[in-house]
């Protein structure tokens, strides 16, 4: 028989740990989300899982801390998840191609995130070099070790658990990069796809790369557009949060330039922010009100002067506020593209 605690024993446990929390962290308004971390163990312990369920959330909390902590120095750089096949041998044009992608962005000042295997992965790695570089290598039932970029680095980090790992590679970049590859890359980098095509992730830079001669994305855009977007199976205009480039340089610049003006966003209550680097010009605020109002459920874009308790980071940001309809995240794309292209004053 399993013993429940009273609603008395409840409350006193939580005093208790909130006395705890409040003297070890004084400083941390964090403190009641490490008590409800822990009132959450306590209930774990007294539900009495099976022994596998336990693990598998012991692990899974594990490979998540650690990664936070290994990304925790980095976290004012830049970063882009580049995925792609770990079978590219080292003499195929897409290698060579993702070497020198890296290269460049790493240029940018940006750094990488790959799987840390072979192929594509280290192609990047290369271009990048090791310092700009991440590795979130997985473990399989077959043998897949790290590549010789990242290898006994301290910024890569093993998963068990591949829901862990593609949470982490979302979580700690700002771009998606996809070579050709095969199921791996597709389940990646369509993840993060549908994340953004649904609002479930913030918008971001999905880019599609190869070499010239190759038809890999083309032929992948025309069977999207023809039966996915024609079958009505996505919206009109989603396939727009893609962009496919042949070009490394242009590929660069897509991802750079996606924040040029643009800084980030997030939904505040029941409307949704979006923070900008420079100031816009009321003429081009106006501009915005007419050509983007079909994603606007109720009122106009205006600009927020008053910050709240919930957004009081980076004060000197431009700060635009509209009732989103929360389902045009195409249209958002969009409107992000022109932010980025309007002169607007310093």
């Amino acid at each position: 028989m399993i013993l429940r605690k009273t609603e008395k024993q409840i409350t006193d446990y939580k005093k208790n740990l909130s006395e705890l929390l409040q003297g070890e962290y004084p400083q941390f308004s964090e403190t009641a989300l490490y008590q409800d971390m822990l009132i959450n163990i306590e209930q774990l312990r007294e539900e009495r899982l099976d022994l596998a369920e336990v693990k598998l959330l012991n692990t899974a909390f594990k490979e998540l801390r650690y990664a936070m902590k290994v990304f925790k120095p980095y976290r004012s750089i830049p970063k882009a998840a580049v995925f792609g096949s770990a079978r590219t041998p080292r003499n195929h044009p897409n290698f060579k191609f993702a070497e020198r992608f890296g290269k460049k962005l790493a240029k940018k000042g940006w750094m990488i995130i790959t799987g840390g295997a072979s192929g594509i992965m280290e192609a990047a790695m290369i271009g990048a070099g090791v310092k700009n570089c991440f590795g979130l290598n997985i473990l399989l039932p077959f043998e897949q070790q790290a590549n010789v970029v990242i290898r006994g680095n301290s910024k890569l980090v093993y998963f068990k658990y591949f829901f862990t790992r593609k949470l982490m590679f979302l979580k700690e970049s700002a771009a998606t990069v996809l070579f050709p590859g095969g199921f791996g890359t597709f389940d990646e980098g369509f993840e993060s796809f549908t994340l953004v095509q649904t609002g479930k992730a913030k918008p971001r830079p999905l880019v599609l790369l190869d070499t010239p001669a190759s038809d890999f994305w083309k032929s992948m855009l025309r069977l999207f557009k023809k039966h996915v977007e024609g079958g009505g199976l996505i919206s009109p205009g989603d396939l727009s949060l893609m962009r496919h480039f042949q070009d490394a340089d242009a590929g660069v610049e897509e991802i750079v330039n996606f924040y040029k003006n643009y800084h980030s966003s997030r939904f505040l209550k029941d409307r949704y922010l979006i923070r900008l680097r420079k100031r816009l010009p009321d003429k081009h605020l106006e501009q915005i009100n007419r050509d983007f109002r079909s994603m606007v459920s109720s009122g106009t874009f205006e600009r927020l002067t008053d910050l709240t308790d919930e957004d009081n980071k980076d004060s000197h940001l431009e700060r635009l506020l509209f009732s989103f309809d929360r389902s045009s995240f195409n249209q958002l794309r969009l409107l992000i593209d022109v932010l980025n292209r309007l002169e607007v004053s310093p």
